[in-house]
């Protein structure tokens, strides 16, 4: 039986890479001005960076039932196996959400259906997702996919910087006052995922200083650097170029994915972010 890889907007992945290997993406909600968008339907990360610039304060929703029952409908119509690869259960109500609709999709038709909790979000759900939907383009079974999806996510890592520390105060990350303050002095905080949530790690004065203190820590964790590293950049293009010359200088990185972090997680980091994703080190040792 066939495989249909399933996603969702917080992937952040190339839109070339999606056609090319034809994932289907569930999108997320923006809301904005009292009106709710889908993430990269109705809404994309331009105008969502434009309408912050503009001071806009947006909102998102996590994807509502009737986007998970139709895609999962559809293709169990088509006698296909579908796995839903989700952003992190920790960061949204998405994933829930794709896991009760695929439980009543499965009672109603029989229809195989699995849903993987990634605890990844943007570019590190991303190549989580690609390595599904090359194998599955490969010929993989539903279990063999499954299997090494649920193993491969236990070893991303997700490394970032941002610019604006009054997003991350708003989503309760810091304080007021560390916020005001750090924004005064140009600290960039460094974070990462663990266990699905974000996790200052410590502080560094100045961008350029920050993108070099992530290539560090690249260099201190990462696995092997022939495998595939994603930066993912919110509206900071000179940024993620940076960051990528610096892997390919000191690494002699070659397959490096480049893209806009999307709508959702953009209203929720701000301007100026970046940040790298990759294997780590653990992996190696399993």
């Amino acid at each position: 039986m066939a495989v249909k890889i399933i996603t969702d907007s917080a992937c952040d992945l190339p839109q070339d890479l999606i056609r090319e290997y034809d994932i289907e993406v569930v999108p997320l909600l923006v809301v904005m001005d009292g009106k709710e968008y889908a993430d990269g339907q109705d809404i994309s990360p331009e105008h969502v960076y434009s309408a912050i610039r503009a001071g806009k304060v947006l909102t998102t929703n996590q994807a509502p039932a009737h986007f998970f029952r139709r895609v999962f409908t559809e293709c169990v119509a088509r006698g296909m196996s579908c796995i839903y690869i989700a952003f992190s259960s920790k960061l949204s109500g998405t994933c829930h959400t794709g896991m009760m609709v695929a439980r009543q999709v499965r009672e109603e038709t029989q229809g195989d259906i699995e849903v993987v909790d990634t605890l990844c979000g943007s570019l590190g759900q991303g190549l989580l997702v690609l390595e599904a939907a090359k194998m599955a383009k490969a010929g993989a079974g539903k279990e063999q996919i499954v299997a090494r999806v649920q193993e491969l996510a236990r070893h991303m890592e997700h490394i970032f910087t941002v610019d604006d520390l009054d997003y991350l105060r708003r989503g309760g990350r810091i304080g007021r006052a560390s916020a005001y303050v750090g924004n005064l002095l140009n600290i960039k905080p460094l974070l990462h995922v663990k266990e699905g949530l974000m996790i200052p790690i410590e502080k560094v004065r100045g961008k350029k200083k920050a993108i070099k203190r992530l290539v560090e820590l690249v260099e201190e964790r990462c696995s092997n650097f022939r495998q595939t590293i994603g930066i993912a950049h919110a509206d900071d293009v000179t940024a993620a170029q940076y960051l990528k010359e610096l892997l390919q200088t000191k690494f002699g990185c070659k397959d490096i994915i480049v893209n806009v972090v999307g709508s959702v997680l953009g209203c929720h980091i701000g301007l100026g972010g970046v940040a790298v994703f990759f294997l780590n080190k653990a992996l190696a040792a399993t």
